[in-house]
């Protein structure tokens, strides 16, 4: 029988999905976490406790328990596992990642620097020192201008300057943001780069052997123009040329390759806009949240039973996504304050279309919105006939939920 390592975070909403994958699969699943979790007492030897940031002594600790146990796999479920993915993956001889590829992937500096030597558009950036005088920075920049930390998701941490008076009070906003996170071994500093405008896309893809095989195009149909960037709609099929979708596609293909990612899931932001396809980022690991959910290929199979029938050597059968348009909304948080309900959610599920309403906060926790807040309120899905039909139904569902917020 297979058996994979999946490196899960303490906050990650993904454990139940994956673990859903496996048990279709008769795939034997090992939790790596940083903390002991609820699954420890019922998986027995099948837990094992790492610090993802402890690269090589939590690769040692992996390659004892293979000895035992062997591991035909090592998938990291977030961001923070995919170092250690790859660092175990290598040493236990199973298909990986280059470490120092999937470095320069959490790395939004390096990332940069590799897509500008590939010949990428990409946007043009300095990295500064979150001590460093604003003020003395911002005569030398172009404006409208993004800053960003070197290594968050989710657009947390990440502002538009649109001229030298307000990058300032920008810049110190997001040095808080970044000294306030806990350091995992990314140079304290903040990258600061020319905004691309444009329609912004997302592909999910898997790497096999270096080859990219798109599974999904989404369309973001918010502007996302700033100040802040809270992504909160992905609907795909995208209703972008298929022309401008196949240059989407190379575009993807060849970030990945500047980076040098070679196998496994692989989550990439571009822009379109005149100038032509920009290569925004691109990360080492599948779609975050429970955005996954939308997408269903072949005969009902999900994005975590690829990426795990990848890892543990399976046969793949024929997965073409669904033709039914699909879409998912990250249901944004506008009000900082503890949470007291989420009303009208029946509502929202009877708009037609709807199939999904995941509240992923409980009552009496304190909601942050971005550019602090690491995390949505909640999941909504949405099916239909097109693209468009799948965004007014989200659009309908979340106007009729009311959240009641104690300030």
């Amino acid at each position: 029988m297979a058996r994979i390592l999946l490196l899960i975070p303490s906050r990650t909403y993904r454990t139940h999905d994956f673990m859903e994958a496996a048990g279709r699969l008769g795939v034997a699943v090992v939790v790596g976490s940083e903390h002991r979790s609820a699954l420890a007492g019922l998986m027995q030897d099948r837990h094992l406790r790492l610090d993802f940031q402890e690269v090589e002594r939590s690769t040692a600790r992996i390659v004892d328990y293979s000895r035992q146990h062997q591991l035909t796999g090592v998938v990291a479920v977030d961001d923070s596992g995919t170092v250690l993915a790859a660092s175990a993956a290598q040493a236990l001889g199973l298909p990986h990642n280059p470490i120092d590829a999937v470095n320069a992937a959490r790395d939004k500096a390096q990332m940069r620097e590799r897509f500008q030597a590939a010949g990428l558009a990409a946007p043009a950036f300095i990295t500064v020192p979150i001590d460093q005088d604003p003020a003395m920075i911002a005569r030398t920049l172009r404006y409208p201008c993004v800053v960003k930390p070197l290594d968050l998701s989710g657009s947390q941490g990440v502002i538009k300057a649109d001229d030298a008076a307000s990058f300032p009070a920008v810049f110190k906003r997001v040095a808080a943001i970044v000294a306030a996170c806990r350091p995992n071994g990314v140079r304290p500093a903040v990258l600061v780069e020319d905004f691309i405008p444009g329609d912004e896309v997302a592909v999910e893809g898997l790497l096999r052997g270096g080859e990219l095989e798109v599974l999904a195009i989404f369309d973001k149909p918010d502007p996302l123009n700033g100040p802040f960037f809270e992504e909160t709609m992905y609907v795909t099929p995208s209703r972008l040329d298929p022309e401008i979708q196949s240059r989407i596609t190379e575009t993807t293909s060849r970030g990945a390759a500047a980076l040098g990612l070679r196998d496994g899931p692989v989550h990439a932001e571009l822009r379109v806009n005149t100038g032509g396809v920009w290569m925004l980022e691109l990360a080492a690991r599948s779609i975050g949240g429970l955005c996954s959910r939308t997408l269903r290929f072949g005969s009902g199979i999900s994005l975590e039973e690829l990426i795990l029938r990848h890892a543990a050597g399976l046969p793949i059968p024929l997965h073409q996504r669904e033709r039914q348009a699909a879409g998912v909304m990250m249901l944004p948080i506008s009000t900082a304050g503890r949470l007291r309900a989420v009303e009208g959610q029946a509502e929202a599920k009877q708009v037609p279309g709807i199939d999904g309403l995941v509240i992923t906060i409980p009552p009496n926790e304190m909601l942050t919105p971005l550019p602090e807040g690491d995390r949505y309120l909640g999941f909504m899905f949405a099916r239909g006939e097109t693209p468009a039909a799948v965004e007014s139904g989200l659009r309908q569902a979340h106007a009729r939920l009311r959240i009641v917020v104690d300030g």
